[in-house]
């Protein structure tokens, strides 16, 4: 499990505590709050305001009070209650989609050595060529690598939830509409388990010689 815990050092400078600046810090943080929230409009969807589910209950809810109505009075109502909730889900996916923007923006505009492709590098570098710093070097490679790869989920996600979004002007492409939906629904899986493996990994290492990893990426660390 150690592979995937967060480290304080500076794979730059070995010796010192990593910096995380200011618009890092900002993004992470807002990401945490919009993919929370995307995830949970999901999550409502598929519990609490399910077509079936939910329609079921408002019918038995309007029958204890003496109202006579049929599944298919029932269906549009249901439907409605969810999209009011879809609705909320395509607000924060076009947040993460600016997210998304300004994080890639920002990889060209961090210093040199806290920029993410720099850092990964770096380790690959120190690991294969030099071998220096080999055990923090292959410990950045992985750890950045997994970064890497959620990066490349974010995207999936922000293309096909576009998609999905704009359908109306998609027409030429509506056959593979259910091929995007299910990459967009396997993509939020993916995420779903890189934030498991990311929680695990801080909680790890806060346990260990790196408490104050949580901190750093609210004060920015470097100190």
């Amino acid at each position: 499990m150690s592979a995937i815990e967060p480290v304080k050092q500076d794979i730059n400078h070995p010796t010192e505590i990593k910096k995380f600046s200011f618009s890092l810090r900002l993004w992470h943080w807002l990401n945490v709050i919009v993919i929370t929230g995307s995830l949970l409009t999901v999550l409502i969807n598929s519990t609490l305001l399910d077509d079936r589910s939910n329609g079921a209950f408002i019918k038995n809810e309007l029958q204890k009070v003496g109202s006579a109505v049929t599944d298919k009075q029932i269906q549009p109502v249901a439907h409605a209650m969810s999209d009011n909730v879809w609705g909320i889900h395509v607000y924060f996916g076009y947040a993460l989609v600016t997210l998304l923007v300004f994080r890639l923006v920002l990889e060209f505009f961090q210093l040199a050595d806290q920029k993410l492709i720099r850092v990964i590098k770096t380790a690959y570098h120190n690991y294969f060529i030099t071998k220096k710093q080999r055990e923090l070097a292959r410990h950045e490679l992985v750890v950045k690598t997994i970064y890497a790869v959620f990066y490349l989920m974010l995207i999936t996600m922000a293309v096909t939830g576009l998609f999905l979004a704009f359908e109306d002007f998609f027409k030429p492409y509506k056959s593979i509409r259910n091929s995007v939906k299910n990459v967009h629904g396997f993509t939020m899986y993916l995420i779903l388990g890189f934030i498991v493996i990311h929680i695990v990994g801080v909680l790890l290492a806060e346990r260990k010689d790196s408490k104050g990893i949580v901190s750093d990426m609210i004060n920015g660390g470097g100190e």
